[in-house]
């Protein structure tokens, strides 16, 4: 005979054992077999009809407790970026419990409006009821947009600004959010995806999609960059206090100078260099650089850290600044103002008069700035014209560029990847307006800043690596074979060789690039060159940086704006027990996805600021419809031409229906158009003539008429009537034969 459990019993059952709570689970915890299961589940009905229970599917749990696996739907991050979730259950009452998600190493990333499966734990004591662990995503965020809203009767459509998305999408009237006609919105879809025009809801008023700042407000809103700070964000940056000296060496007396960009808000970077008088060095330096301690204002699982981590990086636009900390920090305390105390990280390099460095020495420290210089005014001082602020400094620069003459011939020797890309600068009026697009001026004070940076981010890396210290290294892989028989291809076109069956190294790269040099193919194979790289990325383990031609690579010298540059920080001080703020165990643990995140922000960043540069580029040449442009072809593809025009470097499309009267074949292997009648290649790297047919800033789409190239007219070929099939040119038809038959040869 079975002792059957009292009901209190099953009720504490039921409460310490939610996962386990089936008719048949309490049977074998108590014991009960045969003919006592009747008399169990009697009792449970009689618990279930007291409400000392209630009965889900098969499953018994206290009322109104959720179910151990439970579909949820994801909360916004919180002020804290905590991510909460809400039962999706139709009774789960009109205060759902609050359920907090503890993500684990390998989770996929989670996002406000996602439903997930996850399974519970009931807690006590915290201002949550349960704790959650993901099984799987059952679904992502609701497919968002951005786009004018146009209104109608029925409520109104929205008209997305994406470019080359035509499709417009519907929106009811109690879904308008009251937005305005033409006005830009943000929305998302709502209902099932059927046949017609999507639904969505406008979710957020932006106004003006005209209006000053509104092409980077537009970047920001369309790939999520967050751009306001959460109060308690706000709070710990408020109440950060400068560092004192405490145990930190001092470095106020090093006539350190932080030499950058003229519009520069954050300076997290200075140098200084001083002739070593060790008669066993002739010739060679004492270089400095010394960076930002971002690490003593960002400590690990704060608030400021957490959301620095979720942001990875600064965005920067031609009209604003998306930072990665609060402005008092990346404005003030952590930015090296001059004649102001600041903390700092700093590396003594040691290297001799060919630039190979000998040794290196990493310390903390508080320095002082001697003077906030631009590249353009160190460069004016070295060429014979000091202003009044670089004239007491000359002696300081002059040491400076001796050590850069040694570090150039190390980077020769070396052989890093030498791509030479003009950049240009979108400059605006007070209202917003593009008034100019020019060339930015390159100077050897670029360099000699770039070098120094260079070998302190190489030092930091060897450092770590040293002292078996878990970092993040700055990975550049090298092309892809497909990639490289693509540049290859564009170098034939252009009448230049890239060898073949050799291992790739840079020295090849530059020896293209030097061909071109000087010639009217300068810039495209710069361009091609440079597209045929992989992305750099950061990672836990150490691949190399092909790019840059060095083994070991970490990023080290920009901590205000990169979140991988604060990790090197904090491994440097917890190898070096410089204090508690160093590499926390969590930091550790979770380095890998951090170096998938950071990875991905940054990309993220890349492609907003490249958008918003095509829009202002568009809004600059929207005056101009009709005018003729000089330009280079810079791409093919089976729907067209890209033209990359000289006088802005916008880049414009030659739709294939404009190519000419005759049908053209696309030829992708030498990525070519071939006409069908006449046989005209039409390739990479032409010189061509086109009429600005459209642009629209809004999307940031250019089209092209094509007018002409290489100065001629292109040839008519023959009028098709009907619709009858293309002919193949000769050319064209042997290639594809010779192809085939070399297939069928390796078939065999």
């Amino acid at each position: 005979m079975n002792n059957l459990p009292t009901k209190d019993q099953i009720r504490q059952w039921i409460t310490e054992n939610p996962g386990l709570t089936g008719k048949r689970d309490l049977a074998k915890a108590f014991g009960i077999k045969g003919d006592a299961r009747i008399d169990l589940k009697r009792m449970l009905q009689e618990l279930e009809a007291e409400g000392g229970i209630e009965k889900k599917a098969r499953s018994y749990r206290e009322p109104g407790a959720l179910p151990p696996v439970s579909v949820l739907l994801v909360l916004p991050p919180d002020s804290n970026g905590d991510l909460f979730a809400q039962p999706l259950e139709a009774d789960a009452g009109d205060t759902p419990p609050r359920i907090l998600i503890m993500p684990q190493k390998g989770d996929v990333a989670l996002a406000g409006g996602m439903k997930i499966l996850a399974r519970l734990t009931p807690v006590g004591g915290q201002d949550y009821g349960y704790q959650a662990r993901l099984i799987r995503a059952l679904g992502s965020n609701p497919l968002k947009l951005l786009g004018v809203f146009r209104s109608n009767a029925e409520g109104g459509r929205i008209i997305p600004i994406d470019k080359g998305v035509d499709k417009e999408w519907k929106v009811a009237r109690d879904h308008t959010f009251d937005a305005r006609d033409g006005e830009l919105v943000e929305a998302e879809q709502v209902g099932p995806k059927r046949l017609g025009l999507p639904q969505a809801r406008i979710t957020a008023r932006l106004g003006d999609p005209n209006g000053p700042r509104a092409v980077s407000l537009i970047a920001i809103h369309q790939h999520g960059i967050p751009d306001q700070f959460p109060d308690v964000v706000i709070a710990e940056a408020d109440a950060a206090q400068p560092a004192p000296l405490g145990k930190r060496e001092d470095l106020r007396l090093l006539p350190l100078l932080t030499i950058d960009p003229i519009d520069a808000r954050d300076r997290d970077d200075a140098v200084f260099a001083e002739a070593d008088a060790d008669p066993k060095n002739p010739g060679g330096f004492f270089v400095w650089v010394a960076i930002a301690d971002v690490a003593y204002y960002v400590r690990p699982n704060s608030a400021l850290d957490r959301e620095a981590r979720k942001r990875g990086n600064s965005t920067y636009f031609p009209d604003r600044v998306v930072p990665m900390l609060p402005d008092v920090l990346s404005g003030d305390l952590c930015s090296l103002h001059e004649h102001v105390d600041r903390a700092c990280l700093a590396v003594q390099m040691r290297i001799d008069a060919h630039g190979q460095k000998l040794s290196h020495r990493f310390t903390r420290g508080l320095m002082r700035s001697q003077g906030s210089l631009h590249y353009g005014q160190v460069q004016d001082a070295i060429d014979g014209r000091p202003d009044a602020v670089t004239e007491p400094l000359l002696p300081v620069l002059t040491t400076l560029y001796a050590a850069y003459d040694a570090l150039k011939t190390a980077r020769a020797l070396r052989g890093p990847l030498d791509l030479e890309l003009p950049e240009r600068k979108i400059e605006l009026s007070d209202e917003g307006k593009v008034i100019s697009v020019a060339f930015k001026a390159r100077f050897d004070a670029h360099k000699l800043i770039e070098e120094c940076m260079i070998l302190a981010n190489v030092s930091a890396a060897e450092e770590l690596v040293g002292m078996k210290r878990p970092l993040l290294f700055r990975v550049h892989e090298e092309p892809s074979p497909d990639k490289l028989e693509s540049l290859r291809e564009v170098a034939e076109a252009s009448g230049f060789t890239l060898a073949k069956g050799q291992v790739l190294k840079t020295q090849h790269l530059n020896r293209l690039l030097a061909q071109a040099q000087g010639t009217e193919f300068d810039e495209l194979m710069n361009i091609s060159t440079l597209r045929s790289m992989t992305q750099a990325y950061y990672n836990a383990a150490n691949f190399g940086h092909f790019g840059l031609a060095l083994r070991n690579y970490a990023h080290f010298t920009s901590p205000i704006r990169r979140y991988s540059d604060l990790i090197v920080h904090r491994a440097l001080i917890s190898g070096h027990a410089w204090g508690d703020d160093g590499l926390s165990a969590w930091d550790v643990e979770n380095l890998d996805e951090t170096a998938k995140l950071i990875s991905d922000t940054e990309r993220r960043s890349m492609v907003a600021e490249r958008d918003t540069n095509d829009r202002y580029l568009a809004a600059f040449l929207s005056e101009r419809v009709g005018n003729e442009f000089a330009g280079r072809i810079s791409g093919v593809q089976r729907f067209g031409l890209f033209v990359k025009l000289d006088e802005t470097g916008a880049d414009g499309l030659v739709p294939i229906r404009s190519v000419g009267r005759e049908y053209f074949h696309y030829d992708p292997e030498r990525q070519m158009l071939i006409g069908s009648d006449t046989g005209i290649e039409i390739g990479i790297g032409l010189r061509v003539t086109v009429r600005l047919a459209e642009a629209t800033p809004m999307t940031g789409g250019i089209v092209l008429d094509l007018l002409n190239i290489d100065g001629a007219t292109l040839p008519t070929g023959r009028a098709r009537p009907g619709r009858s099939q293309p002919r193949k040119p000769g050319k064209f038809a042997a290639k594809e034969t010779a192809t085939k038959r070399k297939i069928l040869r390796k078939r065999r």
